[in-house]
């Protein structure tokens, strides 16, 4: 690895003046668990790293108002174990436990995970399932965007060179609503992952909210599928298929290491309906 400058600014404020005057030379440092990674491969090279790890401001999770507020501290074990996410909302706690494995866990940020925008990740597409927000300090102040928006492609996001996301905002899921998510994968990163969340009255869908993580270039709300099975039966399975096959062809899937694109629109639409059964059967907030 070529040599760097660790900065560790211990406000917002000042991590936000630092990576700004470091330009495009300068990059956020938070677990560094891809990161580094990329900069010993020589991927990535910087002059600079800032350090947010040195900011208290950033630290924790925390439960107000119905939404669990991470920061960018915050790594994927803290999340995984908070007390406040396994009262609120397991499935989060659920998914975290099963992200990569624990020596990762105990360094990696979800923030972190978010930012580096890997598509090939479980994070981006679970809080959409949660319609969550980040909120982004930068000079000119601070602004705050939906996860949809934060993440436009592999390895990119919308954020400029010299904004930080402070906190990811996660409102619970509304009352009555319970969710699922499946993933699959053979290798260390996941192929495929799937999420579901349903409210279901008198044995029909009423809401429904479904997200495609790894096999589409970022994280992706099915929108078009989700249409679909509003006001449809629970048990309808023509139209499960048909969700299914609406997700697969929406997904944008390529051929990689991970499996041709063909191989994964069929997953694509086999997980879309076990996640919708799932959900509706064993779903957790």
């Amino acid at each position: 690895m070529k040599p760097f400058r660790l900065y560790e600014p211990t406000t917002i404020n000042e991590t936000v003046a630092t990576l700004s005057s470091l330009s495009v030379g300068g990059k956020l440092y938070a677990g560094g668990t891809e990161l580094l990674l990329a900069m010993k491969t020589g991927l990535l090279q910087y002059e600079g790293l800032v350090n947010v790890k040195s900011v208290p401001e950033l630290d924790g999770v925390s439960f107000a108002d119905d939404t669990l507020t991470i920061g960018a501290r915050a790594t994927h074990s803290m999340v995984e174990h908070s007390a406040d996410v396994l009262a609120h909302a397991p499935l989060i706690a659920s998914v975290e436990h099963r992200i990569a494995n624990v020596r990762v866990r105990n360094v990696g940020t979800v923030v972190g995970n978010l930012c580096f925008a890997e598509p090939h990740s479980d994070p981006g597409a679970l809080l959409l399932l949660y319609e969550a927000v980040v909120d982004i300090a930068s000079p000119s102040g601070p602004r705050s965007v939906s996860v949809e928006e934060l993440v436009v492609g592999p390895y990119e996001t919308s954020l400029a060179g010299d904004e930080l996301v402070t906190h990811v905002r996660v409102p619970l899921l509304p009352t009555g609503m319970r969710g699922a998510y499946l993933k699959f994968g053979y290798h260390h990163r996941p192929t495929l992952g799937v999420g579901a969340a349903v409210t279901v009255v008198d044995g029909k869908f009423v809401d429904v909210r479904l997200t495609l993580g790894s096999a589409p270039p970022k994280p992706t709300r099915l929108r078009e599928a989700e249409t679909l099975l509003h006001g449809a039966a629970t048990d309808d399975g023509a139209v499960a298929t048909e969700a299914g096959r609406i997700a697969a062809e929406a997904c944008d899937a390529i051929d990689d290491l991970h499996g041709s694109a063909e191989y994964k629109r069929h997953l694509v639409q086999v997980f879309v309906q076990r996640a919708l059964t799932e959900a509706v059967e064993r779903g957790v907030k």
